[in-house]
Formats: C-alpha cells, sequence, structure tokens
C-alpha cells in the first residue's frame, strides 16, 4: 500500500512583522508535520547586554521592536526596579501606563487595518482594500496618527521612544503640554468606536482554541503595565516565580524558542487577556465589548480583531483618564540602586506577555538577561491550531488550504523579530 502526501509551503510569510515561512506534511490524512519556520537571524541582544550598566537596559532592548519598544522598555524597568527594590510612586505609574497606551493604540491599529482586515475582503493588503473602503483606511491611518501622538509626547518620540529610564523618566510632561493631546485623543475615541462596528460586522469563521490562557491580572485595572501572572487553569505567581512555571525549548525549524506553561501548551495575547479580565473593561469599551457580542470570554482566534479593537477604546479612554487626572511627577523618577542580585519583571504588550528577568554582578553590571517574547510563547500554539485546521479541511485544495493556514497565522499578529533568539550550534572541525 503506498501513503499519500501533500506537501503546503508559504515561502515568505505576508502581513506579519519579520521573516518566517510555513511548512506543512499531509500524510495518510493527516498533518503529519507543521513548522511555523522562523529563519530571521537571532538578534543577539541578550547576549551584547552582558556587561551593560543596569540603567541601559531599556534604551537597548527598546531597539528588539519597532512596533512595541515600550513594551520591551516597561518590562526591563520593572525587572530592573525589581532588583533595585524600588517600587515608583502612582504619578510616574500612570505616566507610564499613559505611555503604553500608546503603544497599545498604535500597534493594535496598525494589526487590525493593514495586516488582518485584508483577510477578511478576500483581498492581498489594505493598497487594494483602500480602493474599496478608502474611509476606513483613513480611520485607521488617523488612529495611528494619535497612538503615535502619545508616544512623541511622552516618550520623546514615536518610534524607540528615548524618554524611558529606570525609575521613571528623564522628563514629565507639564499639563499644558498634554492638553493638546487630549483633544486629539477625544476625536480618535470616536472613530475607535467605529472600529468596534466595522470589524464587528466581518463573516469569521467558527474556532474554539482549548489552550491554556495566560496573562497578568491586576486587582484594580485592566492589566497593561504590571500584575501578577495568571491563567485559565487557575495557576497564579509572581513576575519573580514565572521561569517556576514557563520553561523555553529550541525546536529544530525555528530560531525562536517554544515555551510551555507547566508543560502544557498556552496563549498569550489578547484572547487571554479578555477572557482573564473581561470584568474590567469599563465606559465605552465594556459597552463596545457587549455590542460585539464577545461575551465574559473569547477563544475563536478569528475575532481576535474585535478585542484589539475593544482594546483600542480602552487604550484611548485610558489614557484621557489619566490626562485627566494627571500630576506632573517631581522628580519625575525615583532613584534607584541595585540591592538584589536577580530582577524579574512582566508587562502586557499588545501582543502577549512580556517576561525580562535580569542578573546583576556586584559593580552593577548585566551578568545575565533572559527576554521570554510573546511571540516565542505563542508558536506552539499556532501550529496546533494550524495542524487541527488541515485535518478539518482535507477536500479543500491544496491552494487554498495553504491560504487558510497563512491566514490562521495572522490571528496571532506573529512579531517574528521580537522572537528570534539564540541558536544552539555545535560545530564538528574534521
Amino acid at each position: 500500500m503506498t501513503s499519500s502526501r501533500r506537501e503546503l509551503t508559504v515561502r515568505a510569510l505576508a502581513r506579519v512583522e519579520g521573516e518566517g515561512r510555513l511548512d506543512i506534511t499531509v500524510r495518510d490524512g493527516h498533518a503529519d508535520r507543521v513548522a511555523l519556520a522562523i529563519y530571521e537571524p537571532p538578534r543577539f541582544f541578550e547576549s551584547f547586554l552582558r556587561g551593560r550598566h543596569y540603567l541601559e537596559p531599556p534604551d537597548i532592548t527598546a531597539r528588539i521592536c519597532g512596533i512595541c519598544p515600550v513594551a520591551y522598555q516597561v518590562s526591563a524597568c520593572n525587572a530592573l526596579e525589581n532588583a533595585c527594590a524600588v517600587t515608583v510612586d502612582d504619578d510616574i505609574v500612570d505616566l507610564r501606563r499613559l505611555l503604553y497606551c500608546g503603544e497599545w493604540i498604535a500597534s493594535h491599529v496598525l494589526h487590525i487595518y493593514f495586516l488582518h482586515a485584508p483577510d477578511f475582503f478576500g483581498v492581498p493588503d489594505s493598497i487594494e482594500l483602500a480602493r474599496t473602503d478608502r474611509a476606513a483606511i483613513e480611520r485607521g491611518l488617523a488612529l495611528k496618527k494619535a497612538g503615535n501622538a502619545i508616544l512623541d509626547v511622552v516618550g520623546g518620540r514615536p518610534v524607540h521612544p528615548v524618554n524611558v529610564r529606570v525609575g521613571g523618566f528623564h522628563h514629565a510632561p507639564t499639563r499644558t503640554e498634554l492638553a493638546p493631546l487630549a483633544d486629539q485623543l477625544r476625536a480618535a475615541l470616536d472613530q475607535a468606536v467605529a472600529t468596534v462596528d466595522w470589524v464587528s460586522s466581518f463573516s469569521f469563521p467558527d474556532g474554539d482554541v482549548d489552550h491554556d490562557l495566560l496573562a497578568l491580572q491586576h486587582p484594580s485595572r485592566y492589566a497593561i503595565e504590571d500584575g501578577d501572572v495568571v491563567s485559565s487553569s487557575g495557576m497564579r505567581c509572581t513576575a519573580s516565580e514565572f521561569p517556576q512555571h514557563v520553561i523555553e525549548r529550541q525546536v529544530p525549524h525555528s530560531t525562536a524558542l517554544h515555551a510551555a506553561l507547566d508543560g502544557r501548551r498556552y496563549l498569550t495575547g489578547p484572547l487571554a487577556r479578555y477572557s482573564l479580565n473581561s470584568e474590567q473593561l469599563t465606559g465605552r469599551a465594556a459597552e463596545c465589548a457587549a455590542s460585539a457580542g464577545l461575551g465574559p470570554r473569547c477563544r475563536n482566534p478569528y475575532r481576535s480583531i474585535i478585542v484589539r479593537a475593544v482594546e483600542v477604546v480602552y487604550a484611548l479612554e485610558e489614557a484621557l483618564r489619566i490626562i485627566d487626572r494627571y500630576r506632573r511627577p517631581t522628580p519625575p523618577f525615583a532613584a534607584v540602586a541595585p540591592v538584589r542580585p536577580v530582577g524579574h519583571g512582566v508587562s502586557e504588550a499588545p501582543r502577549g506577555l512580556l517576561y525580562h528577568r535580569y542578573e546583576l554582578d556586584p559593580a552593577g553590571l548585566v551578568a545575565a538577561a533572559t527576554i521570554i517574547p510573546p511571540t516565542s510563547q505563542n508558536q506552539a500554539a499556532i501550529e496546533d491550531d494550524l495542524r487541527r485546521a488541515v485535518d478539518a479541511n482535507l477536500t479543500v485544495a491544496d491552494e487554498d488550504l495553504t491560504m487558510m493556514c497563512e491566514r490562521i497565522i495572522r490571528n496571532y499578529d506573529p512579531c517574528i523579530s521580537c522572537a528570534t533568539h539564540f541558536l544552539t550550534l555545535t560545530i564538528d572541525r574534521r
């Protein structure tokens, strides 16, 4: 008896950040091999952080990603402030949260309008989408501009902000400097609500992921810049306990590491955040979630675009609340000096939980660094979704099935450049 075999390949994934491919082998009516193959070269950030002064990682790690630099800065600050046994005051927390809101808005809007929405219209890109729905793309550009404005005013510039430092900020804006920003954000809020209405009208395939969900949780607000680590299976831990539960491993087909939560496959990101914390949404964000039919939990990965849109509404409302009650921190940063050899920090990047660990030597230099980004944590879950989709659609033609698989990957908005890490290299000299 001869075996049947099909090969599905995407040599270069489109509308995702970074470089990756997809290889699927179907043998005897089953997806025998599924590989989200990240071939982008490792970028060695954890290596060249070694020997740097403990105040330097926020500026260095921001360069890991041009889409979510604030996430890297905040997780780094949280970890190093943990090593310094420093808790920054509420005014600095508010300003840090405001900056993070800007990143959520800019990143989510980029994904919604320019990377993900074309899938629901059957067009190859946002340029083609603009030919049939120019108003939608212009709305997306305006919202992206609003997020960038927060990054510019609070962070010093919209890409790789320069105003963040361990303990707070180099400069804290005045209320007068924030006032024009509030006017722009109020206009953007209506556009964000319209975005939820727009994406909730899309036609969504059925889907229900069974992965364990992992996200931050805060006792009094929707977690963004800090919190405890919780899972849908009931696990709860602090940032310092994170490495006891999440273990990374290398796979042959990827320069990004895979991760397991207490030995299980898991998912972080918007679906996890919303499903674990939806009751903490407030105001128009809560109204939008209800009107979009999300319910208290959402496990359909195709509908993640709605969750992102709701989080844009929340981020705009939260930014306006912070600006309204803003008290300029004086001084803009807390004095920090290492008192512990190791510090751990977490925050919620747009794509999910981002963990940093720094080991410091007696001179205050980084002896070792560990960074676990959300995209690498999600790889095993994405591959499992692909395997299930292929097994359930074996009668679909190769071209259409391949397009379906690429669309599944875009549900998760992977940031491949963030995920690339070391390879274990063996040199055989003969």
